[in-house]
């Protein structure tokens, strides 16, 4: 007769001990369960308005990813304020992954700049998830203007010191032309507009001599042949607008500028929350499907950018930036 028959106390603490184990046994289980991540919707927060690039490309990628996380993927837009409403309302959120802050270059390179106290901190209010999105800048003259390369744009603003503008509807298309005429070292006149499509009637019309335009924005006219395409931004020539010059071909090699679209989380964000969301836009932007239409509207050629580099990245672009703007005195009370 075993031990435990003779003694039932034996018996007892023998029950608890297996019934103790296969609890424990069970906890990483229920634990996994209970930390899968995302549990409810994520939000992602976009500083720009709808039909931005921001938000088109944002808008695939959410797509994809409420496919592959099995939960809605709300595209929320809190355009106005040059971004500064959606920055406050994600650096305040909880950092559990559901809030994220997908903006432009605008928020986290330029406003550092032109803010004297910005209202938020670009770097230490969150963390770096992805850049997703990059976009060169493509030079667009008036017709009119006889000016079919960059180097007969340049004469003519050089001849005719302060008597030719440029228009833009953004801070960065104003920074993209500011960039070329500091190269330059010519005078022209900025005129603004409410969103760069604002601004196309009077390129067109001759009103303003030239516009610096992302490469979505200025596909369109591009592709009807409305202006003279003089010059892209970059080293290398853009699929969507192939017979548009590379600024080096142009004669202009040091005219390199591009706006970028990325995500943030709010700061303290779990990092392998922010290292999952990451991968699994990576893993997006490989599908056939997903990168196609991305590419057809002018978006990112490469992968998207991981966290500790784009982090980086943020940290250079808010000093590259910042010199365009304080040469070019541009500031925002």
């Amino acid at each position: 007769m075993r031990q435990e028959e003779t003694n039932p106390s034996a018996a007892v603490r023998r029950r608890r001990l297996l019934g103790g184990l296969s609890g424990l046994l069970a906890m990483p289980a229920i634990g996994a369960r209970a930390g899968a991540w995302p549990e409810d919707r994520v939000t992602i927060i976009t500083s720009l308005p709808a039909g931005s690039t921001v938000d088109l490309t944002t808008r695939v990628y959410a797509d994809q990813l409420a496919r592959m996380w099995g939960k809605a993927v709300v595209v929320d837009n809190r355009g106005g304020g040059n971004g500064v409403l959606a920055c406050q309302m994600v650096a305040r959120a909880r950092p559990d992954g559901l809030t994220l802050l997908a903006t432009s270059a605008m928020t986290h390179a330029a406003n550092p700049s032109l803010y004297a106290r910005p209202p938020y901190d670009a770097v230490a209010d969150f963390d770096a998830v992805a850049r997703y999105g990059a976009s060169p800048f493509v030079v667009m003259a008036y017709k009119g203007l006889g000016t079919h390369s960059l180097a007969a744009l340049t004469r003519k603003l050089r001849d005719r010191p302060g008597d030719l503008s440029f228009g833009a509807g953004s801070v960065p298309s104003r920074l993209a032309s500011e960039l070329y005429r500091q190269l330059i070292d010519a005078d022209a006149v900025h005129v603004g507009y409410r969103g760069n499509q604002a601004g196309y009637p009077d390129l067109l019309n001759g009103r303003i001599a030239f516009m610096a335009v992302d490469v979505v924005g200025a596909k369109p006219l591009v592709d009807r042949g409305e202006v003279d395409a003089i010059a892209l931004s970059d080293d290398e020539r853009h699929p969507a607008v192939p017979e548009v010059p590379t600024s080096a071909e142009a004669g202009l090699p040091d005219y390199r500028f591009t706006t970028w679209s990325g995500m943030y989380a709010p700061k303290n964000t779990p990092r392998e929350i922010v290292a999952r969301i990451h991968a699994d836009m990576t893993e997006a932007y490989a599908l056939p499907e997903v990168r196609a239409r991305i590419l057809g509207m002018g978006g990112s050629q490469v992968p998207p950018m991981g966290p500790d580099a784009f982090q980086a990245f943020t940290i250079q672009q808010i000093a590259a930036w910042g010199r365009i703007i304080r040469q070019a005195g541009i500031t925002i009370e």
